[in-house]
């Protein structure tokens, strides 16, 4: 018999909003699609031309990636977050983090005696991961608080998709101390990390001001699908604790999971220029300074948010609820369920849609109107 694992996984989320995704295009002014982070701007030329200067390239690229590559993501940690201390042979492109994330529990060898923590909001592929390697799973914010054996892995994600909510790095600090002693590998998904607002500075799991510069037992996951716009490239890397490094690698070597060789030189031009990133930055900050008091002005509290792409929004009602009421005026969102049972009453706004389509949604939320 073949076949029989996707009955062991959850419904994807995205294929139960058909009914609202329609609603909300029938609107006379068309939709405003605010349900996914998909990146919408143009990629900045200086990668672009990366790309196509390196488009011939005949042969298998290098798991382990360029040499070229690798210093541009240790130069780019340190410049733009503050991380010292990453060795480049402690670095590995991935073939978009999703990918990484969903496969992860399954490099590392974790099986049905294994548990993974995910946040109690979190990312819906963090549990996939789990399932697919056929490990346990559970939601925790506090996982040095669970019952039983530590878990095999813990996954943090600061800022959070779906809720923008930031850790300090006090509480950072604390979770790793606790990974060490437990024996627990800490797994930071840092896609958002260049994305805090209100003079919010997120900080890397492997920030010298959370580890004191031992990456023991961490590893940090980027992606350049928000900063630089790269998500139809497919292009991120993890780095941390080079012993770990290093087993990924010898796993994805073996399973042919490498990086197109002209992905790696456009990932390096992109983390070599820091001008694009911040024009990047800008537009999602212009964004986000219109759709806030848009959406508080309609009726919404907005939680957290103080980083990433998103508005964590409620209005006190079932987010089903709320999904059509911004369905009749042609805003397509995410439910916050998607994300675990706690977001129930809230919806995901994300900040990525071009300026005319936000122009429209700031429009179509003024109760005024």
């Amino acid at each position: 018999m073949y076949g029989g694992r996707s009955a062991a996984l959850p419904t994807f989320p995205w294929d139960t909003l058909a009914d609202v995704t329609a609603l909300a295009k029938a609107h006379p002014d068309g939709i405003v699609d605010l349900s996914v982070g998909t990146p919408v701007d143009p990629v900045a030329p200086v990668i672009r031309d990366a790309l196509a200067a390196a488009s011939s390239a005949p042969g298998y690229p290098t798991t382990a990636g360029t040499p070229g590559l690798r210093a541009s993501a240790v130069a780019a940690l340190a410049r733009r977050y503050g991380i010292t201390g990453v060795a480049e042979s402690a670095v590995l492109p991935v073939i978009g983090t999703k990918e990484l994330i969903a496969w992860l529990p399954t490099l590392l060898g974790l099986g049905g005696d294994d548990v993974v923590v995910v946040p109690e909001l979190a990312y819906p592929t963090y549990e996939v991961g789990a399932r697919l390697a056929g490990a346990s799973w559970v939601r925790s914010d506090a996982p040095q608080r669970l019952d039983g054996a530590p878990p095999a892995l813990v996954y943090l994600n600061s800022p959070s998709n779906p809720t923008g909510a930031i850790l300090t790095a006090g509480e950072l600090r604390a979770l790793v101390g606790w990974a060490r002693e437990n024996g627990v590998l800490l797994v930071s998904d840092e896609c958002y990390l260049g994305l805090g607002w209100d003079d919010t500075a997120p900080r890397s799991v492997l920030h010298p001001q959370v580890c004191d510069g031992d990456h023991t037992g961490l590893l940090a996951v980027h992606s350049l699908s928000k900063t630089s716009s790269l998500a139809g490239y497919r292009a991120g890397f993890v780095a941390g604790d080079a012993a770990v490094v290093a087993e990924l690698l010898a796993v994805r070597k073996h399973a042919g999971m490498m990086v197109p060789t002209p992905v790696q030189a456009a990932m390096a031009a992109a983390l070599e220029d820091d001008e694009h990133e911040h024009e990047q930055r800008d537009r999602y900050a212009r964004r986000r300074a219109l759709l806030l008091p848009a959406l508080r002005a309609a009726g919404f509290t907005v939680d957290h948010s103080q980083g990433g792409l998103y508005l964590w929004a409620t209005r006190g009602e079932a987010c089903r609820q709320t999904l059509g009421w911004l369905a009749e005026r042609g805003i397509l969102v995410a439910p916050g369920e998607f994300y675990g049972p706690s977001g129930a009453q809230h919806v995901r706004v994300a900040l990525t849609a071009p300026d005319e389509r936000i122009a429209a949604a700031v429009d179509r939320l003024d109760p005024d109107r």
